[in-house]
């Protein structure tokens, strides 16, 4: 397989002005994607976006060189990714496009593509768009040309398939929910749907400005989620990334809920159900405890790399349905062709109004082992994790958790960050691992 030059693990991701996000290179990419994608049948390309500043001149930018390749593009204003997933099949399009950088802050943004069927792109059409952004940029016929128009109910098409998900036996009326929705492209979904089954909802992180996108709110930040479900005497919290891929909960009394725990619930309640499918993927990240209590339940499990990519490969691979990564991202195939932040916490509110349990309850079920993560930022020049003093630092931290912990050492596929995780049986120990390692990783950047 060559080598992609400029898609990662999730699509194109960078800082907004420098390559390759810049109107330039995004011009270009939507003309290379519309060439290789007008060979197939309605030349209909779905264009949604998070609450970036940014997102307007990307926009207009990848509409203009789909357009200059014969492709009209179809724009559904703030919209979740998964959203994207979905729409991109009902609406019988080539693919779907989304302008967003997840989780990252908002000075950074990304592209990413959805398949006709809703999934991620092969690996064979993202290297021909590789190979079409090699040429010199052309434009068809002026007959030929795309054009643009809005889909006006985008949003509501989507709340109802969220509901869709939830078993309609089911409402949420005895429940409190504080939603935090990072200032992202859940804003004016995430708190419609659990309103319109029934619950209660207070807002957080509903209010984006282009600026504030996943800013001390969200998935990757619960802290601001933990205090108002304190504060507001709530049920539970979901708090969603900025664009709605993820999903972290918190419990009544404040403690977070994971993606790990979230598929671990989902997994319990399909086995209580008799409807579970196979096992769970999880990630190297996974955390060990969520392996115990799996093995415990008789329910198969094997890791995956760090993606979401990668566990829909595991997943594909098995013919199971649910995968998962500590992160928050969580595919239940029975539901949805992507990771989904609304449907995973709908499908975990639904094991609580089913078993008369709390989330608390239901999480209790899975003993976490204390995990460390540490993140140290480098230029991306050269490979620390290749240097002796990083090597022999992570072997004498595996020598001394012997059997009871794991140590993993990798490059983000998203940011310029070496990520340091150790995991163990003594959390005092285990966040002083970490930072040796870290140390040794931070003194040979």
């Amino acid at each position: 397989m060559a080598e992609r030059k400029f898609f990662g693990t999730d699509g194109i991701r960078g800082l907004v002005g420098e390559g390759p996000i810049t109107p330039e290179f995004v011009l270009k990419l939507g003309w290379a994607a519309g060439r290789v994608l007008s060979q197939q049948g309605t030349k209909k390309v779905l264009i949604g976006k998070d609450t970036r500043i940014s997102g307007y001149m990307l926009e207009s930018a990848l509409e203009a060189g789909l357009a200059a390749a014969g492709l009209q593009a179809a724009f559904t204003g703030p919209m979740p990714t998964p959203a994207v997933a979905y729409l991109t099949r009902t609406f019988r399009a080539e693919a779907g496009i989304v302008i967003s950088a997840s989780h990252n802050p908002y000075y950074d943004n990304g592209i990413k593509f959805f398949s006709s069927e809703g999934t991620k792109l092969p690996d064979a059409i993202e290297l021909a768009i590789e190979a079409e952004m090699e040429k010199p940029l052309t434009c068809v016929e002026s007959a030929m040309l795309g054009k643009a128009y809005r889909i006006s109910d985008a949003a509501g098409r989507y709340i109802e398939f969220c509901k869709g998900t939830f078993p309609s036996q089911y409402d949420l009326s005895d429940y409190k929910i504080v939603v935090d929705c990072a200032h992202g492209a859940t804003y004016h979904i995430a708190p419609n749907v659990f309103r319109e089954l029934g619950a209660k909802v207070i807002t957080i992180g509903c209010e984006p400005n282009g600026i504030n996108i996943n800013d001390q709110v969200g998935a990757t930040d619960v802290r601001a989620l933990q205090a108002k479900v304190l504060e507001e005497k709530a049920d539970f919290g979901i708090a969603l990334d900025g664009d709605g891929d993820r999903v972290i909960m918190v419990d009544n009394e404040g403690n977070k809920v994971d993606g790990d725990q979230i598929a671990y619930i989902v997994a319990r309640d399909a086995l209580r159900r008799g409807e579970l499918k196979g096992g769970v993927v999880g990630t190297l990240m996974t955390n060990l405890g969520m392996e115990v209590a799996l093995k415990n339940l008789g329910i198969p499990f094997v890791r995956s790399k760090v993606g979401d990519r990668y566990v829909m490969e595991e997943l594909q691979k098995h013919n199971w349905l649910i995968g998962a990564e500590n992160s928050g991202h969580v595919i239940l195939l029975d539901k949805i062709t992507t990771g989904d932040g609304i449907v995973a916490g709908l499908q975990v509110m639904a094991s609580i109004v089913g078993s008369k349990m709390t989330l608390k309850e239901l999480s209790d079920g899975m003993t976490m082992f204390p995990q460390v993560l540490e993140n140290i930022r480098f230029k991306g020049e050269g490979n620390p994790l290749e240097s002796d003093a990083v090597i022999a630092a992570q072997k004498a931290v595996e020598a001394k958790l012997g059997d009871t912990g794991r140590v993993l050492l990798r490059k983000s596929g998203t940011e310029p960050l070496i990520r340091v995780m150790v995991e163990g049986e003594d959390a005092d120990l285990v966040q002083q691992y970490a930072l040796e390692i870290a140390q040794a990783v931070k003194d040979n950047c």
